[in-house]
């Protein structure tokens, strides 16, 4: 008879919450702040999109799968493969003027909002 354990982890492993790409958005000095948490994966990894006030980060690394006939794997979690994306609507940003850069795992991304001016319109009357 198996023990429980082994039974109940395998199961719940599908119910368990995905903690890549952990996320921080600030406002400071009208700017957006988002830093996210992207560890195992490079600069090249990373695909970032900003359409309509809505900040779309993609990670994928694709990886050339390696034979290893000499390895008998029991459980296997640090393949060559792994896709990870977050998405959030920040609303009315200067999308042209948009900054990221990447070190040590960590995507610091900078997005200027939009002025008030620049978002309101006068409607006449006619």
């Amino acid at each position: 008879m198996l023990p429980s354990r082994i039974f109940f982890d395998s199961m719940l492993d599908d119910f368990k919450i995905d903690d890549k790409m952990k996320c921080d958005i600030y406002e400071k000095d009208n700017i957006y702040h988002v830093e996210v948490d992207v560890p195992g994966f490079n600069k090249d990894d990373i695909n970032i999109e900003i359409n309509k006030g809505t900040l779309s980060i993609i990670a994928e690394k694709k990886g050339e799968e390696k034979e290893e006939n000499e390895k008998k794997y029991l459980r296997r979690e640090r393949s060559s493969y792994g896709k990870y994306q977050r998405s959030f609507y920040l609303g009315d940003v200067d999308e042209e003027n948009v900054e990221a850069t990447f070190k040590n795992g960590i995507l610091k991304i900078e997005i200027p909002k939009k002025t008030e001016s620049e978002c309101k319109k006068t409607i006449e009357i006619k």
